[in-house]
């Protein structure tokens, strides 16, 4: 434990918050972190549950008073999207996060930070280790696998809950209630790869970097540049005069991508040099008011013994500049996005190129049109499509005890209104309600911003006033159910 947020308050919050930064926790590796808190929670004579998922339910009995309110979930994600800048040397799988202050702020040097979701599970626990606090039975609910693609939740069993109130502490702007959210899921583009002997000798590493990237859904409407669409873009251009030897980028389907390369070989270096400068020119002033720090470079690389064949590479850069990408279809009365893609992951190896995209919706019927298109690049190609782990919007009710009573107590503690919001980012709340009939459901937290990048940070005061507001609606429970 480095004691880095050692002083700030809520006490118990920063303390399990810096705890969990310490435990590795990238999606998909959540089982040191289960194992750890199925044993916290033991330790204080707490009931808890773990799936084969590895999702916990811990439940803590109601305050006295509280015995015939319903209960209530409280509900985060235990995983964590792990991204760092290319610079940084950092294990996920076994460095805890380097965390600094820097005045009301949280970082991690060089890496995410986590706090999405794990200021929602160390607000969880700090309530949990809390027995002055009043409110209901409670029933704390950790997902896994919420990052890439909310696997968990698909297997948690819904008939093992009891709550019919569900707040979900996932979001990400203080005094803002989330009452809906689009659904989404994967789509793979795969291309098998046929190789060929090089016909050009001098080989060269075409880079992108500089770019913001950020979360897939939030940060979608800002037109921040993609890593792998300009790789296509550039590609394209290239396309004449040289051979494709390999290429990647992006880490994860739901961040837009930062960074891309490709492996080329040309016959004439001082051309490249010249073209790429032109590019480089062209994208910082096409970016220059979203990713200023854009850079297109290209370096001496080592020579490889085999190229993608003509076929292969048309068809992956037919791919990158055909496959819709960003915000593609918006609600202009409320100035939202309603559906979107992004070209998340670039992979390659010797047999196959795959592409991983994320399309988002709050209209089912929108997600069905994405695939649509997407089974016609898929003809027109000759590739393959693979559709997985959808997951199911949310729709806002008219109605909601919940939200009214959030947005009540906000107005009472800082004398101002709150926000109610549908979001075009995907959370687990929309399985819950679809699992649990009946069930009234919000989500809210503290600011955080960029998340799912290296720039991720988290307000210290803002989660102090969000703690501070999710107890005092306990509190209040005992008035309205």
């Amino acid at each position: 434990m480095s004691g880095v947020l050692e002083g700030l308050e809520p006490r118990k919050v920063f303390t399990y918050f810096e705890q969990l930064t310490q435990i590795p926790r990238c999606s998909s590796h959540e089982k040191q972190v289960s194992d750890y808190l199925v044993e916290w929670a033991r330790a204080r004579g707490l009931e808890v549950v773990q799936d084969q998922a590895l999702n916990l339910i811990i439940r803590k009995p109601a305050s006295p008073g509280y015995e015939t309110v319903p209960p209530v979930i409280l509900q985060g994600h235990l995983d964590m999207v792990c991204e760092k800048n290319a610079d940084t040397v950092h294990d996920f799988s076994k460095d805890p996060l380097k965390l600094r202050v820097d005045g009301d702020y949280i970082y991690a040097s060089g890496t995410t930070l986590g706090a999405d979701n794990g200021i929602a599970v160390a607000m969880a626990m700090a309530i949990l280790d809390s027995p002055e606090l009043d409110h209901p039975p409670l029933e704390v609910v950790l997902t896994t696998d919420e990052e890439a693609g909310m696997s968990g939740v698909q297997r948690l069993d819904p008939g093992l809950l009891k709550g019919r109130v569900l707040i979900n502490l996932d979001s990400e702007e203080e005094g803002v209630f989330t009452a809906g959210c689009a659904g989404g899921g994967r789509v793979d583009f795969t291309i098998p790869v046929k190789k060929t002997t090089p016909h050009y000798k001098h080989f060269y590493r075409l880079t992108v970097k500089g770019l913001k990237g950020g979360h897939s859904g939030t940060d979608i409407d800002k037109e921040r540049g993609n890593a792998l669409r300009i790789l296509g873009r550039v590609l394209n251009g290239l396309k004449d005069r040289c051979e494709l030897a390999g290429l990647s980028g992006g880490s994860k389907a739901n961040a837009i991508p930062r960074e891309s390369q490709a492996l080329l070989a040309v016959d004439d270096p001082a051309w490249l040099k010249e073209t790429v400068s032109r590019w480089d020119s062209t994208l910082k002033r096409e970016l220059a008011f979203t990713d200023p720090a854009v850079r297109l470079l290209v370096e001496p690389d080592e020579a490889v013994e085999t190229v993608y064949a003509p076929e292969t590479h048309a068809k992956v850069v037919h791919l990158l500049n055909l496959v819709p990408n960003g915000p593609l279809h918006r609600d202009p009365e409320h100035d939202v996005v309603v559906a979107s893609n992004n070209l998340g992951v670039l992979t390659s190896d010797d047999t196959a190129i795959t592409l991983t995209c994320a399309p988002r919706s709050s209209v089912r019927s929108l997600l069905d049109h994405f695939l649509e298109t997407a089974a016609v690049i898929g003809e027109i190609l000759h590739l393959q499509v693979k559709p997985s782990s959808f997951y199911p919007g949310w729709e806002y009710t008219p109605q909601s005890t919940i939200r009214d009573l959030c947005l009540k107590t906000y107005a009472d503690l800082y004398h101002k209104p709150g926000k109610v919001n549908v979001i075009h980012a995907g959370l687990e709340c929309g399985f819950f309600v679809e699992k649990i009939p009946g069930l009234d459901a919000i989500s809210f937290g503290p600011d955080m911003f960029d998340v799912h990048s290296p720039n991720e940070h988290l307000s210290i005061a803002s989660t102090q006033r969000t703690y501070t507001l999710l107890c005092e609606i306990l509190k209040r429970m005992n008035d309205r159910y």
